[in-house]
């Protein structure tokens, strides 16, 4: 199969699979429903994505792609405030979009974890880290002082999203615009430079 065939294809049944899970939830979601809603062979999908999890793995991982690469590319170029900058209104929008919204809503109607450690595992526990080589390359700078980087990881993600996140899950909050993202990430910043900023100006006196 072409390439630009098979992207259009893999586009279909994750539009499916999207369509299947906010519909019958993770459970009860199976390989053969999505196949037949993209109306794609059964065998397509296990050679594509092996199994059920594959498959929702490689939602949540495409979903987190550009975050994910805008961290992987910056990192070499060492601006990183400049970094957490652009990063914010991304990752907002990631966490706080339909499709991860979705994934979300399903996770915790499963009864196994198993969508919730996918979700895990593709999301967070690929991002964070590279999150964390950000804010130490802060620290190198000058611009960030703090002991333990997991914890700066830790409190930045609090100040950007919050709450945010379980309140889109339960309904209480619309998907946010590109301008609050946009501020809502300003002012993450701000803060966690008034917060680790000030301690390390406050060593160097």
């Amino acid at each position: 199969m072409r390439e630009e065939n098979k992207s259009l294809r893999q586009q279909q049944i994750e539009t499916a699979a999207y369509s299947l899970l906010e519909e019958k939830g993770y459970a009860g979601t199976s390989m053969l429903a999505i196949a037949r809603k993209a109306r794609a062979s059964n065998e397509t999908l296990y050679n594509w994505y092996g199994d059920k999890q594959g498959l929702f793995k490689a939602l949540v991982t495409r979903n987190a792609a550009e975050v994910k690469s805008l961290l992987e590319d910056e990192l070499a170029v060492e601006q990183p405030m400049t970094t957490l900058a652009r990063f914010g209104p991304k990752l907002l929008t990631l966490l706080l979009g339909d499709r991860a919204i979705a994934l979300n809503r399903a996770a915790a109607a499963d009864p196994t974890g198993a969508l919730g450690a996918v979700i895990s595992q593709a999301g967070r526990e690929t991002v964070l880290p590279l999150l964390v080589q950000v804010l130490e390359a802060a620290r190198r700078q000058g611009d960030l002082s703090f002991d333990e980087p997991g914890d700066a990881a830790s409190l930045y993600m609090n100040l950007l999203v919050g709450d945010l996140q379980i309140r889109r899950v339960i309904g209480r909050v619309p998907a946010p615009t590109d301008s609050f993202c946009a501020e809502r990430s300003r002012l993450a910043l701000a803060r966690l430079s008034l917060l680790l900023g000030t301690v390390s100006k406050g060593l160097k006196t």
